[in-house]
């Protein structure tokens, strides 16, 4: 079966040479606006409802976005004194307020530098929030420890991962130590040795994140 060839002029084939370029330039174009916009568009703002509940701590890393300056767009851990490094500002404090408090804090002091800055501050690494999440056990146990908090979790139990109490141990006299919500400290009583010998549960209390289990030894 013989094929036939068809003869294009030169014109037309340059002519289709010609579009084809055009297309693919026009693509390019498209994919370079989309990009640009992209790169302008205005910051995107965390969760409002964890923003306002969530308090910053020490060691929690924190993006700080500047819409338009990513010169001044930084990722930076909160340092023990509970503030972080921002340029052209310095310090700013971040411990213990909330991202969105401290966006507004950072935009409202770079409005000495730029004209209407669009801020937001992300957390990136909670690693505070591990920190205070745990309970600790001290004093007269078999291994004094630090234990992540989990619901339901009791003093027995908590008493139990540390091994016990060692024979020096004055059970009864063993304190739960709280910090409330106000910023002051509660202590409880708790019957160690009455938990532990007879099964007594009145003061095998639940614990709560932030809770300090100390048992004291025995008077001599």
């Amino acid at each position: 079966m013989s094929h036939t060839r068809v003869a294009v002029p030169v014109w037309a084939a340059l002519l289709v040479y010609l579009l084809g370029g055009l297309g693919a330039s026009a693509v390019l174009a498209e994919q370079e606006d989309a990009e640009s916009a992209a790169a302008t568009a205005p910051l995107a703002s965390p969760d409002p409802s964890f923003s306002s509940l969530y308090k910053i701590g020490v060691d929690d890393r924190l993006q700080v976005s500047v819409w338009r300056n990513p010169e001044l767009s930084v990722t930076v851990p909160v340092r023990p004194d509970g503030r972080i490094s921002v340029p052209l500002l310095g310090d700013v404090l971040a411990g213990g307020r909330a991202p969105q408090e401290v966006a507004q804090d950072i935009e409202q002091r770079l409005t000495a530098y730029i004209r209407d800055p669009k801020v937001a501050v992300i957390l990136v690494d909670l690693r505070s929030h591990e920190f205070i999440s745990r309970v600790r056990v001290t004093g007269a146990v078999r291994q004094p420890i630090s234990i992540p908090y989990r619901q339901g979790m009791t003093v027995l139990d908590a008493v139990l991962q540390a091994g016990g109490v060692t024979e020096f141990a004055s059970g009864n006299r063993t304190r739960l130590y709280r910090k409330a919500e106000s910023g002051t400290g509660e202590a409880f009583d708790i019957k160690l040795e009455a938990i532990l010998k007879r099964g007594d549960l009145e003061t095998n209390l639940d614990v709560q994140a932030g809770d300090v289990i100390t048992v004291p030894e025995r008077l001599l």
